[in-house]
Order: structure tokens, then sequence, then C-alpha cells
């Protein structure tokens, strides 16, 4: 395996990953992540449909089974990202280093699968 290969399944594995884990909190403590929605100003609705957008995301990034989906997914985890580093800096809670994560593991995992997948 050559060092891009490597770098882009590292940044893939490390994006997919935090929002596996965002997903699954959505998911297992909806009423809590419902209440730092509200804090953070989302709208509480965006949860589940979110968790669901999360999961089918990442098998989308994983499988390449369609390029258009796959650029999808990375732009709707690259806007994810964004928003929630935004929100948690408003908030001042200290949860942006998560977000800081996502954003660059997806940036990168985005501009290798450009190099490595579509040539």
């Amino acid at each position: 395996m050559n060092y891009s290969k490597f770098i882009y399944w590292a940044s893939t594995i490390i994006m997919c990953g935090v929002f596996a884990f965002s997903a699954s909190m959505y998911f297992t403590k909806t009423d809590m992540v419902r209440g730092f929605f509200d804090v953070l100003g989302y709208p509480s609705y965006l949860v589940i449909p979110l968790a669901v957008l999360k999961v089918l995301g990442i098998i989308a990034v994983l499988t390449k089974k369609s390029k258009l989906l796959t650029e999808w997914a990375y732009a709707g985890f690259l806007i994810d990202a964004v928003l929630a580093f935004v929100a948690h800096q408003v908030a001042q809670d200290g949860g942006a280093m998560f977000s800081i994560i996502a954003i660059l593991a997806t940036i990168v995992s985005r501009y290798l699968y450009g190099l490595i997948y579509l040539k």
C-alpha cells in the first residue's frame, strides 16, 4: 500500500469514527442530544434525520458504489462539522476539538479520494 492510500484510509477511518460516534450518540441518547441542539440554537427535530444521514454517508464513503453519493456524503460531513464547530465556539462549551478533527479528516480524506479514485 502506498503512502497516499495509507493516509487516505487513516483519515477516512478517523472521519467515519467521529461521525459514527456522533450518530450512535444521537440514537442512544436522543433526549440529551436534543437538549444540546436546543442550547446550541439548532432545531431538535433534526437529531434522528442527521443520525440516519451520517450512517448513510459512512456507507457511501466506505463502499464507493456511487461517485455522486460519495461526493454528497463528503459535502454533508464537511457542512455538519463546520456547523458543529461554529455552534460549539459560540456556546464555548469545549466541544470544538472533535469538530476540528472531523473537518481536517474530511478534507484530507476527500482530497486523497480525488487523487486515488477519481483519476
